[in-house]
């Protein structure tokens, strides 16, 4: 069996049938059954139920198709990897981001294009659990997250991060709460006192649980009366005057709204952790490569 094989096998078992199958590999009908036949001839096995109207895997064509998948994708890379080695860095690199870090990648991708004008981006942007799943499946190629990075429990990848620079937290109240020339600092007391608004999803947490064990370490709690897993959302909800919220600096640099006041939290010293995410001892691209070398070698 060779790479051919295994894409026609992977095409018919996409569609369903051989005859749309055929039409998408843009051959004939009977050589694609052909090629099905001494595929389960030399491999002993069935890998079709043909017994109803759509082709079905059987257990075997299941195994096959997962083995297809990733040895087909290991292929590819590997003919990509052997071109970079002669070419320049181009193409397109694909990131993606955490809703709270994507203010931290206008700067990064402005360096990087100064140094490697022919390469293009595409941004993705989601929560860990998705982005996770997003670079399991090469949609992807790196992640700029919240560290701890929370892969979903059943994930068998490990993954390398690049720590980056900490990101304090700051408070984020309306501007009508208070003068602007007045106070340029509020307590965790004062915080808790308000309506608070927290930046959470179902499925990633860390960063709502470090908030909230700064206010337990104070013996507060806070009266949360929104969890919200959009930082454009939540910045708008405090501009409308509904409550506070505590976020990464980055984060409200970037979202100049007039309706809104940043103040550094009193007595409560606490940073977000930020890191680059990228798939253990699996290819990356030299666009990649260069994208996190940038920050290595100081270009942050």
């Amino acid at each position: 069996m060779d790479i051919r094989q295994l894409r026609y096998f992977l095409a018919i078992a996409d569609a369903g049938q051989i005859t749309r199958a055929a039409k998408a590999l843009n051959m004939e009908q009977p050589p694609l059954s052909r090629q099905l036949k001494q595929m389960e001839r030399e491999l002993g096995v069935t890998l079709f139920d043909r017994s109803g109207k759509q082709l079905m895997l059987t257990h075997a064509g299941e195994l096959l198709r997962e083995r297809a998948e990733g040895l087909l994708r290991q292929f590819h890379e590997t003919l990509q990897e052997v071109k970079e080695v002669e070419e320049g860095v181009q193409g397109l690199l694909s990131i993606g981001a955490v809703v709270s870090c994507v203010s931290l990648l206008p700067r990064a991708i402005e360096r990087f294009r100064e140094k490697y004008p022919q390469v293009a981006f595409k941004i993705s942007e989601g929560d860990h659990f998705q982005l996770g799943d997003a670079l399991a499946k090469r949609s992807i190629e790196l992640v700029v997250a919240r560290l701890p990075f929370e892969f979903a429990i059943e994930s068998p990848y490990e993954h390398d991060v690049l720590r980056l620079p900490s990101d304090p937290f700051v408070a984020v109240i309306p501007s009508k709460w208070s003068p602007a020339d007045k106070e340029s600092s509020i307590s965790l007391a004062e915080l808790a006192a308000h309506p608070f608004l927290t930046l959470k999803t179902d499925q990633t947490t860390g960063m709502h649980e470090q908030v909230m064990n700064e206010f337990r370490r104070s013996g507060l709690a806070p009266n949360i009366i929104c969890e919200c897993s959009s930082v454009a959302i939540i910045l708008s909800l405090v501009a409308a005057g509904l409550g506070a919220t505590v976020l990464p600096k980055s984060v409200v640099a970037m979202s100049p709204i007039d309706a809104i006041r940043m103040l550094e939290i009193e007595q409560a010293d606490f940073q977000s952790e930020v890191g680059i995410v990228w798939l253990k001892d699996r290819y990356l691209s030299k666009s990649a490569r260069h994208f996190i070398e940038q920050y290595t070698s100081g270009g942050y």
